[in-house]
């Protein structure tokens, strides 16, 4: 190999490792500019929260009634726990019970509503069941806990939420 093709092949190296450090870098950079984005357009308090608010609201009590149904899937999903009083900002766990009924392994996931609509930003999920799709075996029964608090920032009107999941069955081969 003669020195010019060494030098190019140098310059070529060399370029590729800082477009990949760029690249590295660019990556990083997503992560902030993205949790910006979702905190802008207000869908970020329905993730996991990494920096729970400590702060607890004791002026007031809110009631989060909890239900539970599975769209055309013959499983029996039920709330253990069907209501919680709790204080803005208090960290609560409750749990649901499903069970398989059917003669065979499903796999679901479970999707959250929120009555009224607009409360569903002011919950903060911390663990749920719902962040994964749910495999069961046949005649398997599960207790799923669900780690949330309701933001003290929610308007003082909101007395009382609804929070309710249901289960929808996936398509076979659906990754877990």
């Amino acid at each position: 190999m003669d020195a010019a093709l060494a030098a190019r092949n140098r310059q070529t190296l060399a370029k590729l490792l800082v477009v990949t450090g760029l690249m590295l870098g660019f990556a990083f950079a997503m992560v902030p500019l993205y949790r910006q984005i979702c905190d802008a357009l207000g869908i970020s308090q329905t993730r996991v929260v990494g920096a729970t608010n400590t702060q607890v609201d004791t002026s007031r009590t809110v009631t989060v009634e909890l239900l539970a149904s599975s769209s055309g899937l013959p499983w029996q999903f039920e709330a253990l726990d069907r209501e919680v009083k709790l204080h803005p900002g208090q960290v609560v766990t409750v749990r649901y019970r499903v069970r398989n009924t059917l003669g065979r392994p499903v796999v679901a996931h479970a999707a959250m509503n929120t009555a009224p609509a607009r409360a569903v930003r002011y919950i903060e999920k911390q663990a749920c069941f719902c962040f994964t799709n749910q495999v069961l075996a046949a005649g398997e029964e599960r207790v799923m806990p669900v780690v949330f608090l309701v933001s003290p920032t929610a308007p003082r009107d909101i007395d009382t939420i609804s929070l309710s999941y249901t289960f929808f069955e996936l398509p076979q081969g659906a990754a877990s």
